[in-house]
């Protein structure tokens, strides 16, 4: 019975660390970028985009697709950045331990 009062309590302080840790995520600001830095797009620990910088001899209002695909082009580089943080401060809070392939908390 000892061992899952000790498992219980090792329980409780990973949620709360977790929840921090969602919480931090919000300060989080990543940038991904594409057509060498013409577009630039910044998101939150949470992968909510939160401003697009476009330089502008990029945009082409006869070629709208162009800058649709870089703006996605960026966003999916900061996604991908995030999702590293993300995966870096998980390792951190659980000691190193990791996660079987293809499983991911909650966030």
């Amino acid at each position: 019975m000892k061992n899952i009062g000790n498992m219980m309590k090792q329980a409780q302080q990973m949620q709360a660390k977790m929840q921090e840790m969602q919480a931090s995520l919000e300060q989080v600001e990543v940038t991904g970028q594409s057509a060498a830095g013409m577009v630039v797009v910044t998101v939150n620990g949470k992968s909510e985009m939160k401003k697009v910088k476009l330089d502008k001899s990029i945009v082409d209002p006869e070629d709208v697709e162009v800058l649709e695909d870089l703006i996605v082009a960026a966003f999916n580089d900061a996604k991908k950045k995030v999702e590293q943080h993300v995966a870096e401060e998980t390792s951190k809070m659980m000691g190193g331990l990791k996660l079987p392939p293809g499983m991911k908390l909650p966030f």
